[in-house]
């Protein structure tokens, strides 16, 4: 098994075709075929379903895909490696963060390393905190950002920002006039949270489970704006971090503070024994400075 084959095999899984994976690579498609026809020889299994018009990962496909990734990804590092050894500031970090931490956080951060490194880009990858996790630890991207607590075990963990939630309803709510509100009063709201492969949609319906109660969802969404705006269509409350209050502009909206504490850690993290660039160990040094963020 050659990692030529591989590679050939990976281009192919990732544009789903022979035609578009030999437009943006330099095989040619009859080559292309070549290379996974001698892989599925070699391991005795069919990598692709030839039925549709896109080609598709059989299981076993999957299963090669997922390890042929591993395979190359040292071969990936090798020009971040080469960039290093000549001192150059430049390159590209690929950050994982979810949708409201990104809302929240990556302009300051943008901002802050781009004044300080104008040469290096920050490719911004957003999906939900669990898949944030598996991307960091595969490799597909370098640093996330994330719920805490995730496994020491498999990362490198860096403080970043501490917040708690609290209730945001509609200003017309029976609780509107609160100055504060127990979890326990909730329990025959209708909730609106993040979709399931956000670690905020199990905090939130956890911690209803600790107080006593299984809370009703009535919608979920993997975005937050459109969370906000469902509540001010009185379709539900919702719980998401005090800081989001200042990022939406409805006026309808209100925010309750909760009796119970109910923090918001987050983290950035990066893979252990990863191999970190010149640009991303300065963008690591910046985040413990504390200078970029607020507080």
């Amino acid at each position: 098994m050659e990692l030529r084959d591989l590679q050939s095999f990976l281009y192919v899984a990732d544009y789903k075709s022979f035609t578009k994976a030999a437009e943006h690579s330099y095989s040619s498609q009859p080559s292309l075929s070549k290379a996974v026809k001698k892989l599925e020889e070699e391991l005795h299994v069919e990598l692709f379903d030839r039925s549709t018009r896109h080609l598709y990962l059989t299981d076993a496909g999957k299963v090669v895909y997922a390890q042929a990734s591993k395979a190359m990804a040292p071969l990936r590092e090798l020009p971040v490696l080469l960039d290093e050894l000549m001192a150059v500031a430049a390159g590209t970090i690929r950050i994982g963060v979810p949708p409201l931490i990104g809302t929240l956080f990556f302009p300051q951060i943008a901002r802050r390393f781009h004044e300080r490194y104008p040469n290096v880009v920050l490719e911004l990858v957003e999906d939900g905190a669990k898949v944030i996790e598996q991307l960091t630890a595969d490799g597909s991207v370098d640093v996330g950002i994330v719920v805490l607590p995730v496994d020491e075990g498999i990362f490198d963990i860096y403080s970043f920002i501490t917040d708690e939630f609290a209730l945001y309803t509609h200003s017309d709510h029976p609780l509107a006039e609160r100055q504060a509100v127990a979890l326990s009063e909730l329990q025959d709201e209708k909730f609106i949270v993040f979709s399931k492969n956000f670690t905020l949609h199990d905090y939130v319906l956890n911690a209803c489970k600790k107080t006593g109660f299984n809370p009703a969802v009535s919608y979920e969404s993997s975005q937050w704006d459109l969370i906000f705006e469902l509540v001010a269509s009185r379709l539900g409350v919702t719980i998401l971090p005090k800081s989001v209050f200042q990022k939406q502009s409805n006026p309808s909206i209100i925010m309750i503070p909760l009796h119970q504490l109910l923090p918001w850690n987050l983290g950035i993290i990066t893979k252990k024994g990863a191999y970190q660039s010149f640009a991303l160990k300065k963008l690591l040094k910046m985040i413990n400075e504390k200078t970029a963020f607020p507080s």
